[in-house]
């Protein structure tokens, strides 16, 4: 009897102990959702997109801002808007309310990575240099140039950039402050407008459905290209090849691992098809997208045409994983 017992008591001890270390079974977050955005005519809008609410959080026109400047304390980087195809030339340390043209200069422009990479900008590192840029700002939605202006940066500190600006001829000098925005990843500026507010605060948005520059190479050419950038520093993507949509996992990113490139979507999920004059999606790639506050899913386009035929309104499926 006592033997019965005690093997009773072992039983249900051995019970109870497997039953807590059962894995629990993860509780589906939500169905597949569909999104259709529109960037607008010439592409003008950029749209800050939040997967978490499935919404647009931000919206501005690409001829709002010039410069991007790096936030945090420590920051001191700028970037160009690239959606206008912005370049940039280092012409030294010069007086910058000297008259100055691009004469002989076009083969020493630079751009911005499209990877996102902060040292690897048109810029570079500025800093204890005096040195002047001359800026291309690029062209408007409509294909207009929009002209050039020089610019020497001239300070940062935790909380703020100071700069100054002219036209190519040397006048129309301005001085200005920049305070940088803790909330934000990036301060934007605007050489008509000052402080301008573009981006949304971190944590609040994970795509950025806009016009961009990218590198081709044959031939070499900075060319704008729509489509999908993420912010790098708190957004990771797996660019998934080759598997059913309906079968993606995030096993799959054993195979396609995780990237922090913000062109890691980019603008190639679709093609220019000569047979049909129009966009056509890329059969079998998909997306995992870990967004800002950790969560996965999976992500594929389905158009690049709105419900009236215009193009730049991608339409996409989410689905939590």
């Amino acid at each position: 009897m006592k033997n019965a017992t005690a093997y009773l008591a072992a039983l249900l001890l051995l019970a109870g102990c497997m039953k807590d270390e059962l894995p629990v079974p993860a509780a589906p977050r939500g169905d597949a959702s569909s999104h259709q955005v529109c960037m607008g005519s010439g592409y003008s809008q950029q749209l800050w997109f939040d997967l978490g609410t499935g919404a647009v959080v931000n919206e501005n026109t690409r001829a709002d801002w010039d410069l991007a400047l790096e936030s945090n304390v420590d920051g001191w980087r700028v970037m160009l808007n690239g959606a206008r195809l912005m370049t940039a030339w280092n012409i030294g340390s010069v007086d910058i309310t000297l008259a100055h043209d691009t004469l002989g200069m076009y083969a020493g422009r630079r751009i911005d990575a499209p990877s996102g990479d902060r040292d690897s900008t048109a810029v570079g590192d500025w800093r204890n240099t005096g040195n002047v840029y001359i800026v291309d700002l690029g062209y408007s939605s409509s294909g207009s140039l929009l002209g050039q202006r020089k610019v020497r940066f001239l300070s940062v500190d935790g909380s703020a950039f100071t700069l100054e600006s002219t036209a190519l001829d040397g006048s129309n000098h301005r001085s200005a402050i920049v305070t940088k925005d803790p909330t934000r990843g990036f301060t934007y500026f605007s050489f008509d407008n000052g402080t301008v507010p573009i981006e949304p605060p971190m944590g609040t948005w994970d795509l950025l459905f806009t016009q961009y520059t990218h590198q081709f190479y044959d031939p070499y050419l900075p060319y704008l290209v729509n489509g999908v950038l993420v912010d790098g520093s708190r957004t990771r993507v797996a660019r998934i090849v080759d598997r059913d949509f309906a079968s993606v996992s995030l096993t799959d990113t054993l195979t396609f691992p995780f990237e922090r490139k913000r062109n890691t979507i980019g603008y190639d999920w679709k093609y220019y098809s000569f047979e049909t004059s129009a966009y056509t999606m890329v059969p079998d790639l998909s997306y995992i997208v870990q967004d800002s506050e950790g969560y996965f899913y999976k992500l594929r386009f389905l158009e690049f045409y709105g419900p009236q035929g215009q193009s730049g309104c991608p339409l996409f499926e989410t689905v939590p994983l």
